[in-house]
């Protein structure tokens, strides 16, 4: 049976990307899918406050965490069948997200080439359908294992079940807190069809000379934008967007569109309009704005940053203060995609 290590009163400052300062009852490292399963079996987390991490990269601590957490470390990617079009691999969900991505750029196979750089593991990638320039990571999943806390359970989720939706999923849902995500395994392709179209992907290229992108280039492309825009979750506190682009109606869309010509919005489902919640926030005049030891970022006025000691709750009530300039303004409710504990 495999030791595991329970550790009591442990600080998390190192484990999050906002860098904030708060300490957990109980924390323990799981490093195998039987380390998973004993850890179910032996401790009855079913009963306990729980908190699985990963890279700590979507998550803004408010306080201690009165419970266990259970860091995510296990390793390992390997392929596990092949077609003339397509590779399916399994990617263990301790895996850093933007080293998966380059371990597939390097074997030349398509499909999380504009994901590239994004901050996290592996096991969030599917909990949050992480998305960016016009792909959604839910594309690419074919299914999740998971281990079930209440009895260690080794269970399979399909894409379908799944039930991904913008930034969700039903680990985010229903399955909130139930599942200990072991291993994605992804459906990526040997023939490549690039999405370039969404965001300065098109524009780098060709400033580049490139015509004919490689898969490598699509995905150099994305790390230069969002290199740029966004800041080093080393050097400055922060996870990342703070808030989701909002979906709004059709009709409320082409009424702003009138008044805010600037405004851009791209066709979403049922009748909606998805608009950059970064450019909402910039024009209620957050953009750079400093409170305190946290803000929003200069160049990113959706990325909130922690400039250095700041707490939780601090970021937080910016958050909210954020939130309710936009509602004021807009007559839109913008949503945290970061998971505030």
């Amino acid at each position: 049976m495999p030791a595991l290590n329970i550790q009591q009163h442990i600080s998390l400052r190192h484990l999050n990307t906002f860098g904030i300062d708060v300490n957990a009852d109980e924390y323990v490292e799981i490093k195998s899918i039987d380390e998973a399963k004993v850890l179910c079996r032996t401790f009855n987390l079913a009963d306990r406050n729980l908190l699985i991490l990963g890279g700590g990269s979507n998550v803004l601590f408010t306080g201690d965490v009165k419970g266990m957490v259970i860091r995510n470390l296990i390793k390992g990617i390997q392929v596990t069948a092949e077609n003339d079009q397509h590779v399916w691999v399994k990617a263990m969900s301790g895996e850093v997200w933007h080293e998966f991505v380059l371990w597939t750029i390097e074997h030349n196979l398509g499909g999380l080439e504009n994901l590239s750089l994004i901050p996290g593991c592996v096991g969030a990638a599917p909990m949050q359908n992480i998305g960016a320039y016009g792909v959604e990571v839910k594309n690419a999943v074919h299914e999740v294992e998971a281990i079930r806390i209440r009895d260690g359970k080794l269970t399979t989720f399909s894409n379908a079940d799944c039930k991904f939706g913008y930034r969700e999923s039903i680990f985010k849902q229903e399955s909130k807190g139930k599942y200990i995500l072991v291993s994605v395994t992804f459906r990526l392709n040997k023939q490549h069809t690039f999405n370039t179209s969404y965001g300065a992907i098109r524009q780098v290229l060709e400033k580049q000379g490139i015509t004919n992108p490689t898969v490598k280039d699509v995905s150099d492309a994305v790390i230069e934008i969002r290199s740029s825009k966004l800041p080093n979750p080393k050097e400055l506190g922060n996870a990342g967007s703070f808030f989701k682009n909002p979906e709004i109606p059709n009709e409320q869309y082409t009424a702003l569109k009138e008044k805010y010509p600037e405004l851009v919005g791209y066709p979403a489902a049922n009748n909606s309009t998805k608009v950059a919640a970064g450019w909402l926030i910039e024009q209620c005049g957050w953009k750079g704005k400093r409170v305190g030891n946290a803000g929003s970022h200069k160049d990113q006025a959706l990325v909130l940053v922690n400039y250095g000691g700041a707490t939780g709750k601090e970021i937080w009530q910016l958050a909210m203060d954020i939130q309710q300039s936009v509602k004021d303004k807009f007559g839109i409710t913008i949503v945290p995609e970061v998971n505030v504990i």
